[in-house]
């Protein structure tokens, strides 16, 4: 059996990584092929090209890189057209992938799954009718998306989130975290900025002007920044003029074993978090670590997303909880003054978000057979009932 697979930033890497495990437990002779990070390549990909090339996010951003994305599709829909796989599976960023799709439709019949449903049930809900044109088989990770997609015509399976099965950090790691970056019993502030470049640039100058009014008032706390291989020098020069004496846990030289022990002894030892929008949150979650969530997006993207967003929440845990425990400061509200205030009301009662966190877990499939493995077995199972 022959996989292609292309992923387009660290989310879709780890999701694609463990599918690709579970694919292999249940085929162990199947053979992949694509574009992915880290965590898919240590399970046997070779990608054709870094996956960093695809982290882009909003419309202003990808302009300048969008003549070299077009060639970038076109060229992994050639390489798929070329070696003829029994499946394409598209891991996330829909930009990308579906765009690779369509074009792999347009000249033949090879099977395509699309992994993450898009949020349809939070903006541009047109969006499944078009998907639906170009995929075959959706992999959703949260339970109430599958009737979104079968609506417009596509088969669906919810798989759960692999985040489910992370280990939880424990006390002798937390301990030897704290040990190994001289952290000693002070409380611990995780600073999360994002994982591409654009958000980033956008969020470290906010984050570290809110910590360096949170930590005015809580001098003892030190600050600990886990950061992504391909954007960890951009991080440690953004935080290096912070407050809390900042400790930058940079995974490159690391064994992908060891950058994993690493970040969740850092999430787990933490005793507060202020992180970007997106799957972090649910990283979060896992770790049982109090948060809050803060994000903008270049005006114009911003200004297109207030008209398009119908939900009045973008964090994971509280979408899956149906709460509103995790405070957010998004868009206008992203700003240090009003983050700080949001800081302090966590940490005043970090277990005001436990119940949600632990619902959330539960709801997306902790203690269940592992989504990597569910995923795989979807997959083959559309797959043979559709040959």
């Amino acid at each position: 059996m022959r996989v292609f697979l292309v992923a387009g930033e660290p989310s879709g890497d780890r999701l694609g990584g463990a599918l690709m495990e579970g694919l292999k437990t249940l085929v162990p002779d199947v053979e992949f092929d694509g574009v992915g990070g880290p965590l898919m390549q240590a399970q046997g990909l070779d990608s054709r090209f870094p996956m960093s090339e695809l982290s882009v996010m909003g419309l202003v951003e990808v302009l300048p890189k969008f003549f070299h994305l077009k060639r970038r599709i076109a060229e992994t829909a050639q390489a798929v057209l070329d070696t003829q796989p029994d499946v394409l599976i598209t891991i996330d960023s829909p930009d990308f992938g579906l765009r690779v799709a369509k074009l792999v439709k347009a000249q033949g019949t090879i099977r395509t799954v699309h992994y993450v449903a898009p949020s349809v049930w939070a903006w541009r809900p047109g969006r499944a009718d078009k998907m639906a044109k170009v995929i075959d088989h959706v992999l959703a990770l949260l339970p109430f998306e599958p009737p979104y997609m079968e609506r417009a015509g596509m088969e669906c399976d919810f798989v759960g989130h692999p985040v489910t099965t992370e280990p939880v950090a424990t006390e002798e790691e937390k301990a030897r975290f704290r040990a190994e970056h001289g952290l000693g019993d002070a409380p611990i502030l995780l600073a999360l900025p994002g994982s591409r470049r654009g958000e980033v640039e956008r969020l470290a100058p906010v984050f570290g002007e809110a910590l360096n009014l949170h930590l005015a008032r809580n001098p003892e706390m030190r600050v600990v920044v886990p950061a992504v291989a391909h954007i960890a020098d951009q991080v440690a020069q953004h935080v290096s003029a912070w407050p809390g004496d900042p400790v930058v846990v940079d995974p490159r030289g690391m064994e992908p074993p060891l950058a994993a022990t690493q970040k969740r002894a850092a999430f787990g030892a933490a005793d507060l978090a202020l992180a970007a929008s997106g799957t972090v949150s649910l990283e979060l979650a896992a770790q049982a670590t109090p948060m809050v969530i803060a994000y903008k997006l270049n005006w114009l993207t911003q200004k297109m997303a207030e008209r398009l967003v119908k939900l009045d929440t973008v964090t994971l845990v509280n979408l899956v909880s149906e709460t509103r425990a995790v405070p957010e400061c998004l868009g206008p509200d992203c700003l240090p003054e009003k983050i700080a205030a949001r800081l302090a009301e966590v940490q005043a009662d970090p277990q005001a978000q436990a119940e949600a966190m632990r619902v959330t877990m539960e709801r997306l499939g902790r203690g269940g057979e592992a989504p990597g493995l569910r995923a795989a077995r979807a997959v083959l199972s559309r797959m043979e009932a559709s040959a």
